[in-house]
């Protein structure tokens, strides 16, 4: 499932030469400016590791036996005739 993420990531950023990536991080600083680009990428790198975390929480899921509970039964309450 990897190799298949990298390589359309490789084949979107093939067109992609030198100038290209140059003039998308002009444009980056200039719209966003060097103090807040620090907290983008920050902020960036947390939903990606999240984004990790949780596929792979998934794929565990997924590949571990079902293992179902018990049923809980509750035990029986002894009934005095008494009262």
């Amino acid at each position: 499932m990897h190799s298949t993420i990298g390589i359309v990531l490789l084949g979107f950023l093939g067109g992609l030469g030198t100038p290209e990536i140059i003039l998308i991080a002009i444009v980056v600083l200039i719209l966003f400016g060097g103090k807040k680009i620090p907290e983008l990428m920050k902020g960036l790198g947390k939903g990606v590791k999240n984004f990790k975390d949780g596929v792979k929480g998934l794929e565990d899921d997924i590949n571990q036996p079902d293992k179902k509970e018990p049923d809980k039964k509750e035990p029986e309450k002894e009934q005095n005739p008494e009262g």
